[in-house]
C-alpha cells in the first residue's frame, strides 16, 4: 500500500504517515461531491454561512492541540500561536459579504416588458490544492468562498501539512455540514493530474511552486476548468528618504523572517534611497541580530527550522553565490545544526548585492534578503519591476500621492504603503507575470468561484 510519510523538521523523525487514496475512493470522492453540491446550491446563502461560522467555530477550539502540530509539521514556532486570527478574520468577512456579492447583478438599462438580470451561479466541484507555508490560511481563502458560493469542495493538502486536512474535515463535521460537501483527500501527483485530466473537476485552486503551476494547467489542458494559480514570488521593498525609519526597519525585518521567509508575499528584496541607506542597513541588521532560532516546541524561540533540508540548502548556495560576487554578509550568528542537509539556518542580510545575483531575481523563500541602494524612484521602480515575478510591492514613506503614483508604475498585484506580508480580505489577491492568474477574497474573488447565467425574459406578450 502506498503511503505519504510526514518527516518533521524538528528531528526528522516520521510525524504522520497517511495511505494514498485508491482510484476508486478518489471516484467515490468525486460522485459524493458532485450529489451533494446539487442541493447545496438550492441552500440559501445564510443558510451556508452558518455552517461555515460553526466550522470556524470547531477550528479554533482545537487550537491548543494544532499549534504544537504545526510546528512539528512545518517548523513555526509555538510562540505566533497558529494562524487563526487571520482565518477567523477572512472567514468572518467572506461570509458577511456573501450574501451581497453573489445577488443577481439586473442589467444597467430596463425595458418595459422585460426582466434581464445574470445570476451567479456556483461552478460545482471545486478542487483545493493547497500548500504547506500556511496550511490553514491558504486553504480558507478558497474552501470557505468556493461553499459559500454553493459549490463542494475537495482538499488536498500538501504532503508536509497532512493533518491540516484532517483538522478542516473534523471542523467541517461538528459543524454538521452536509456529507460530501467538503472532502479531504490524500493523493499521489499521478492521480491529482488524472483527476484534473479527468473532466469531473469544475475549478482548481493551487497554491505553490511556478513548475507546480504549469504542470495543473498541462494536466487540466482540453478539459475547459478554470483555474486559481497563486505561484512565485519575489516581492520587493522600497524605502524612501521620509519613511518613518524605527517602523519601516522592524514591519520589513518582520516581513522579511517571519515563518522563517516562508511566506508568498514574504520581502525579499529591499530598495533604499541613498539618502537613508546606512542609518537603515544599520538598523535592520540590529533588528535582525534579535532572532533566536531553535526548536520551535521552545517558547524562547522566534525563528524554527525551515520545513525541509532542501529548502534551507538552496538559502545556503544563494548566499554563497552571492558573495563569491560581492556581496557582503551582516549576521554572524551561531545555529546548532545549521550545516548542509539540515533544516535549520540563521537569518541573512546581504548588502552590496545586484541583479546578477540570484537572491535578488530568483525566488528564495527563506530566511535571507538583500538590501540595494537607489538613487531615485524611478531607479526603484526599473529595479522593482525586474522580475518574473508580481505578487505584492511595498512602498515606505509618508507620501501617500508619492507612494500611490510609483504603485501605479509597479507591476504587481498589491501595493502595500508602510505595511507589508498580510491579505486584507476586503481587497482581492491576485499577482501578475510568472505569480499566477485568477483571483481570492473579496467580492472579485467570488466572481471567480461562480460563472454567470444570463436571464432574458419578456413578460409582456
Amino acid at each position: 500500500m502506498e503511503t505519504v510519510k510526514l518527516k518533521s523538521p524538528i528531528d526528522g523523525s516520521i510525524y504522520a504517515e497517511r495511505p494514498v487514496a485508491t482510484d476508486q475512493a478518489i471516484n467515490a470522492v468525486v460522485e459524493r461531491a458532485r450529489a451533494a453540491q446539487e442541493k447545496w446550491a438550492e441552500t440559501p446563502v445564510v443558510e451556508r454561512g452558518k455552517y461555515m461560522l460553526a466550522m470556524l467555530e470547531a477550528l479554533v477550539a482545537m487550537t491548543d492541540e494544532i499549534v504544537p502540530e504545526i510546528a512539528w509539521q512545518m517548523g513555526r514556532p509555538v510562540r505566533y500561536g497558529g494562524e487563526f486570527g487571520g482565518v477567523k478574520e477572512r472567514t468572518s468577512y467572506m461570509v458577511e459579504i456573501a450574501e451581497a456579492a453573489l445577488k443577481p447583478v439586473l442589467a444597467s438599462n430596463p425595458k418595459d416588458g422585460f426582466r434581464r438580470y445574470v445570476k451567479k451561479v456556483p461552478l460545482g466541484v471545486v478542487l483545493v490544492i493547497a500548500p504547506w507555508n500556511y496550511p490553514y490560511l491558504t486553504a480558507v481563502n478558497t474552501i470557505v468562498p468556493a461553499l459559500m458560493a454553493g459549490s463542494a469542495v475537495i482538499l488536498k493538502h500538501a504532503a508536509q501539512t497532512l493533518l491540516v486536512g484532517e483538522r478542516f474535515q473534523q471542523a467541517f463535521d461538528k459543524a454538521g455540514l452536509p456529507k460530501g460537501l467538503f472532502q479531504n483527500l490524500v493523493m499521489n501527483h499521478a492521480q491529482t493530474e488524472k483527476l484534473l485530466g479527468s473532466g469531473k473537476i469544475d475549478h482548481v485552486n493551487f497554491t505553490g511552486s511556478v513548475g507546480g503551476g504549469r504542470a495543473i494547467e498541462k494536466a487540466a489542458a482540453g478539459t475547459f476548468m478554470t483555474l486559481g494559480l497563486e505561484l512565485g514570488g519575489k516581492d520587493p521593498a522600497y524605502v524612501l528618504p521620509d519613511a518613518k525609519m524605527d517602523h519601516a526597519v522592524a514591519n520589513l525585518v518582520d516581513g522579511a523572517f517571519f515563518n522563517s521567509g516562508q511566506c508568498c508575499c514574504g520581502i525579499e528584496r529591499v530598495y533604499v534611497h541613498e539618502k537613508v541607506y546606512d542609518e537603515f542597513v544599520e538598523g535592520f541588521v540590529a533588528e535582525t541580530r534579535n532572532y533566536v532560532v531553535g526548536n520551535p516546541l521552545e517558547q524562547a524561540t522566534t525563528m524554527g527550522p525551515m520545513a525541509q533540508a532542501r529548502f534551507a540548502d538552496l538559502i545556503r548556495e544563494q548566499k554563497a553565490e552571492a558573495l563569491r560576487k560581492g556581496a557582503r554578509a551582516h549576521i554572524d550568528m551561531k545555529v546548532e545544526n545549521d550545516r548542509a542537509g539540515s533544516p535549520y539556518l540563521a537569518p541573512e542580510v546581504l548588502t552590496e548585492v545586484d541583479h546578477q545575483m540570484s537572491v535578488m531575481r530568483e525566488e528564495s523563500f527563506g530566511p535571507i534578503v538583500g538590501i540595494m541602494k537607489v538613487r531615485n524612484d524611478e531607479e526603484a521602480i526599473a529595479l522593482m519591476n525586474d522580475s518574473p515575478y508580481g505578487l505584492t510591492a511595498s512602498i515606505w514613506t509618508r507620501d501617500t500621492e508619492r507612494a500611490v503614483a510609483i504603485g501605479d508604475r509597479v507591476e504587481t498585484g498589491t501595493v502595500f504603503m508602510n505595511r507589508c506580508d498580510y491579505l486584507d480580505p476586503a481587497l482581492v489577491w491576485t499577482g501578475v507575470k510568472d505569480t499566477g492568474k485568477g483571483a481570492a477574497l473579496s467580492a472579485i474573488g467570488y466572481d471567480n468561484l461562480t460563472r454567470p447565467k444570463s436571464y432574458h425574459l419578456r413578460e409582456a406578450i
